[in-house]
């Protein structure tokens, strides 16, 4: 039976025998003297999740922010995302930092690095099937990507036991990963998960040795929450407390913007102390 994010079965009623997960704390503090690397979602960790993709609000400071703190780390700060980085890009500007888009399908390692694959395309059938279903259904929202396809139903909650059926259907036939996140299921290609996405830049020489949080607020960053384990990082859940991987919580954008606002502040102030007493 497929379990949405926040815990409960798609009839809307939590399951009687999962306990209830402990509450999560805040993580620490960005310190100036540790060698971190953050991990952060795009869609309901930097800005809140809208009706519509295209309609989130991104906060003029946004872009500045992560392209500091970036800096600050000495690049080792990526944006793992399920949008792709055409559609990241779009909303944000060019990004001065590291990315992984398509949950992970594409990769830039840095700044001015040219994007590689790491999973095949999606194939057109799959999403001409998602598009049948959705105009039978009242006219879904589907969202293609080059590694993965996402259906929306936020507005036709009534059609989610049929998209199940549709999706699980074509998981099978295509051996695809399929995710449910919040009220939008995701078919995915193999290798296009955000858990390949740290692992990948946890490799590279700018993030080799670092202690990585990723900061993420649904089911589809659970790959990265345990990824990053295996670095001895953590993951921070945003949003509600629900079960999940992550090691801390903060409660929304606004805390995740202020505790990147910190790390930031902290870093220019032990730069100027250095710079004082040099």
């Amino acid at each position: 039976m497929t379990i949405s994010s926040d815990g409960t079965q798609p009839g809307g009623q939590r399951g009687t025998d999962t306990p209830a997960p402990p509450p999560l704390g805040p993580p620490p503090a960005l310190g100036v003297d540790m060698r971190s690397a953050v991990f952060l979602d795009f869609d309901g960790t930097l800005v809140d999740i809208a009706e519509h993709p295209d309609d989130v609000i991104v906060p003029a400071r946004l872009p500045e922010l992560i392209a500091g703190l970036s800096e600050a780390l000495d690049g080792r700060l990526a944006v793992v995302t399920g949008r792709s980085i055409a559609a990241l890009e779009a909303l944000l500007g060019p990004l001065q930092v590291a990315v992984a888009g398509s949950h992970g399908g594409e990769f830039r390692p840095s700044t001015h690095a040219p994007v590689q694959p790491l999973a095949e395309p999606l194939p057109d059938a799959i999403v001409a099937e998602l598009r049948h279903f959705s105009e039978a259904n009242g006219g879904l929202l589907v969202e293609p990507k080059p590694f993965s396809v996402a259906v929306h139903y936020r507005r036709h909650p009534e059609a989610l036991e049929g998209l199940l059926t549709c999706a699980e259907s074509l998981a099978s036939t295509f051996r695809l990963g399929m995710k449910h996140g919040k009220q939008v299921i995701e078919l995915a290609m193999p290798g296009s998960d955000k858990g390949s996405a740290v692992t990948r830049f946890m490799g590279l020489p700018a993030f080799t040795g670092a202690t990585p949080l990723f900061f993420g607020d649904d089911v589809t960053d659970e790959d990265a929450f345990h990824a990053v384990r295996n670095f001895d990082g953590h993951g921070v859940l945003v949003g509600p407390q629900r079960a999940t991987a992550a090691s801390y919580r903060l409660p929304d954008v606004t805390a995740v913007h202020a505790w990147l606002e910190n790390g930031l502040d902290a870093a220019l102030k032990s730069a100027l102390q250095g710079e004082t007493r040099a």
